[in-house]
C-alpha cells in the first residue's frame, strides 16, 4: 500500500469499519465464552476422562484466550499511538504480564502443586524471544529493506538487564539454598522479589526518563516510518479512553478463563503423563504469540526499534515482574515455588 492509497477516503472508511468490527469481536467472543463456561462448568469438567469433550473444551478455551490476547495487543497498539514510545510498549508489556501471572496463579493454585511452573515459563519465554522472535523479526525486516536502523544503546540496555536478572533469578537460587529442597525460605523469597522489582524499576526510570531516546525510533531520513504511520493511522479510530476500556474488557475473559484452562492442564500433567514443563510452554505460547505478531509487523513496516522494544521488553518483564508476583502468590498461599 502506498501513502496516497492509505489516505484515500474510500479505503480509509473501509478500514475504519473493518477495524471497528475486528477490534470488538475478540472481546464479545471472550465475554460470551466466559458466560457459557461458567454456566455449563459442571457438565464440561465433571468427567475429564471423556477425552473428546475435554480436548474440544481445551481447544475452545485456549483459542478464545488466544483471540483475546490478540485483541489486547490491538488495543494496546492503539494506545501506543496515542502515548508514543516507549510508553506504548510498556502498556503492551504490562497487559501481557497480567495474562501471564493470571495463568500461572491459576495453574499453581489448582490441583497438585506445580512448583517449577514459573521457572519453566520463564525459560520457555527467554528461549522463544531471544532465539526465535528477535531473529525472525531481523530476518523479515532484512528481506524487505536489506538494511534497517535501531538504537543499539537501547538493545544493549535491554540485554544487560535481562542477563543480570536471568542469572540472579534462575541461577542464584540454586547457590543460596537454606532448605533441603529447591524451595526458598520466606526471607529469601521476599529478598529475591524485592531485588527483582528494584532492578526492573531502575530500568523503567532509564527507559522512560533519563535515556528515553535510546528506545525511540531513530530518524533515518528516508520516510519509511512516517509513511507507515500515515498508512496505519486509519486504524487508530476511537479515543484513548475507548481503547483503555476495551483493553480492560478484553483482558477480563482471559483472567476469568485461566482457572478453567488450569483444570485441563493439571489433568493432563497429573493423570495423562504429560511433561511437567507443558504448563510453562503453553503460557509462553499464549503470551508471546500476539507480541511476536506485533514485532513481525513492526519489522515489516521498517519500525525495527519497536520490534526490538516489544521482543526484549517481553523477556525482561517476564523476569522482572513475573517472579515477584509468583513468589508473592507462593508466600500468601503456602505453595512451593522453585526457581
Amino acid at each position: 500500500m502506498n501513502q496516497r492509497e492509505a489516505v484515500g477516503e474510500p479505503l480509509s472508511a473501509r478500514k475504519r469499519g473493518w477495524y471497528s468490527l475486528s477490534s470488538l469481536a475478540p472481546t464479545f467472543a471472550g465475554l460470551l465464552t466466559t458466560a457459557v463456561v461458567y454456566v455449563f462448568a459442571p457438565q464440561l469438567f465433571s468427567d475429564l476422562h471423556n477425552y473428546p469433550v475435554t480436548f474440544f473444551t481445551f481447544l475452545w478455551i485456549f483459542g478464545t484466550m488466544l483471540g483475546c490476547a490478540f485483541g489486547v495487543v490491538r488495543h494496546a497498539d492503539a494506545i501506543a499511538r496515542h502515548l508514543g514510545e516507549p510508553y506504548g510498549t510498556l502498556v503492551l508489556t504490562i497487559s501481557v504480564i497480567v495474562i501471564e501471572v493470571s495463568l500461572m496463579a491459576a495453574i499453581i493454585l489448582h490441583g497438585e502443586n506445580n512448583p517449577t511452573l514459573a521457572r519453566d515459563a520463564m525459560f520457555a519465554t527467554l528461549m522463544i524471544v531471544l532465539n526465535g522472535m528477535v531473529g525472525t523479526a531481523l530476518l523479515m525486516g532484512a528481506l524487505r529493506y536489506w538494511e534497517q536502523e535501531y538504537n543499539l544503546e537501547g538493545a544493549r540496555a535491554f540485554l544487560v538487564v535481562i542477563a543480570s536478572l536471568a542469572v540472579f533469578a534462575l541461577i542464584m537460587p540454586d547457590l543460596t539454598k537454606t532448605e533441603p529442597d529447591p524451595s526458598m525460605s520466606p526471607f529469601q523469597a521476599g529478598l529475591f522479589a524485592a531485588i527483582t522489582i528494584l532492578f526492573y524499576a531502575i530500568f523503567l526510570v532509564i527507559q522512560t526518563m533519563r535515556h528515553r531516546a535510546f528506545f525511540a525510533e531513530p530518524v533515518n531520513g528516508k520516510g519509511e516510518a512516517t509513511a507507515y504511520l500515515v498508512a496505519h493511522s486509519v486504524r487508530n479510530v476511537g479515543s484513548l479512553r475507548f481503547h483503555v476500556l476495551m483493553l480492560v474488557l478484553t483482558l477480563a475473559p482471559i483472567v476469568a478463563l485461566s482457572s478453567y484452562l488450569a483444570i485441563i492442564v493439571d489433568f493432563g500433567i497429573e493423570h495423562l503423563g504429560a511433561p511437567a514443563p507443558l504448563g510453562g510452554i503453553l503460557i509462553a505460547i499464549l503470551v508471546l504469540s500476539p507480541e511476536g505478531l506485533t514485532a513481525f509487523h513492526a519489522a515489516l513496516a521498517n519500525q525495527l526499534q519497536r520490534a526490538v522494544n516489544v521482543c526484549l521488553g517481553s523477556a525482561l518483564a517476564t523476569i522482572g515482574l513475573t517472579i515477584p508476583a509468583v513468589l508473592g502468590i507462593g508466600l500468601i498461599t503456602g505453595q512451593e515455588v522453585h526457581l
